[in-house]
């Protein structure tokens, strides 16, 4: 499936000031880049660097006063693998590979020692794999209340938990404390998502269950299969869409996700997807 994704960002600048952005589609064995392109408005030399195993794409540039535009554009090959999520099962902390074990431990926005009650009372009597991850999901999306305005750039997955109110990021950082509280790796996920109303970036989860990383959303408002990988990290600190250091307004920013083939999805209920 190949889809057409893109962000126009417009910020008004006080003072010279630092930018990192992770805006670039993620190459991987399933997203290949057709075609790419990032403009900036004035033109300013930048650094580009693939920091980490993840494939997190960062650019750093100084921008002078008055107005950056950035526009970024890319065409992607998007495959998945699909598994039926019966076969799924969990992995005993002493057999998982070391990669993973960092998504075992407590993060700045995902406090999974002080969600290990909760946790403890409403998942650890179901059966452990893919269903008992699902079954977060279901707890987020029938518990919390999606609603914009009701978290900020400091909520965390605790704080969540207390209010039952929150977005995409909040319902990510809550499904990744959940499944670190049960041992089960898990990590946050920015992507492009179509159909996604209204546009924006997404947040989503994965959890390592089998052989493989597994992707998640509890908010439900795009389907799985159209989710184009941006940053992958422990929690929203490793992969903001913007990290400055000045002063500085974001103006406008604006997404698009298109797709530009017309092929149907073949993914079904019963199978669990993919992206690595």
């Amino acid at each position: 499936m190949k889809y057409k994704v893109g962000s126009d960002l417009v910020y008004t600048i006080d003072q010279p000031s630092t930018f990192i952005f992770n805006v670039q589609v993620v190459r991987n064995d399933f997203q290949k880049i057709i075609a790419e392109e990032l403009q900036l408005d004035p033109q300013i030399d930048f650094d580009e660097l693939t920091i980490d195993d993840n494939g997190n794409r960062y650019v750093r540039l100084v921008a002078p006063v008055g107005k950056l535009k950035v526009n970024y554009q890319a065409t992607v090959d998007l495959s998945h693998f699909l598994i039926d999520r019966k076969t799924i099962a969990e992995v005993p902390p002493a057999e998982l590979p070391m990669e993973t074990f960092q998504y075992l431990y407590p993060s700045r926005y995902c406090q999974s020692d002080m969600l290990f009650g909760l946790v403890q009372s409403e998942f650890n009597d179901l059966e452990p794999g893919y269903s008992r991850v699902a079954a977060i999901c279901d707890w987020i999306y029938d518990k919390v209340t999606y609603l914009s305005g009701s978290s900020d750039s400091q909520t965390s997955a605790y704080e969540t938990a207390m209010q039952r109110a929150g977005v995409c990021r909040d319902f990510a950082h809550l499904g990744v404390g959940f499944c670190r509280a049960l041992n089960i790796p898990a990590r946050f996920v920015s992507v492009y998502a179509y159909q996604l109303e209204p546009q924006d970036f997404h947040a989503v989860f994965e959890a390592y269950l089998g052989d493989r990383w597994y992707l998640f959303d509890a908010t439900r408002l795009a389907p799985k299969e159209g989710f184009i990988r941006v940053g992958t990290g422990r929690d929203a600190a490793d992969v903001s869409v913007a990290t400055i250091f000045g002063s500085v307004n974001l103006e406008t920013m604006n997404i698009f996700v298109d797709r530009v083939s017309e092929e149907k999805s073949s993914v079904n209920t019963d199978e669990a997807i993919a992206l690595a």
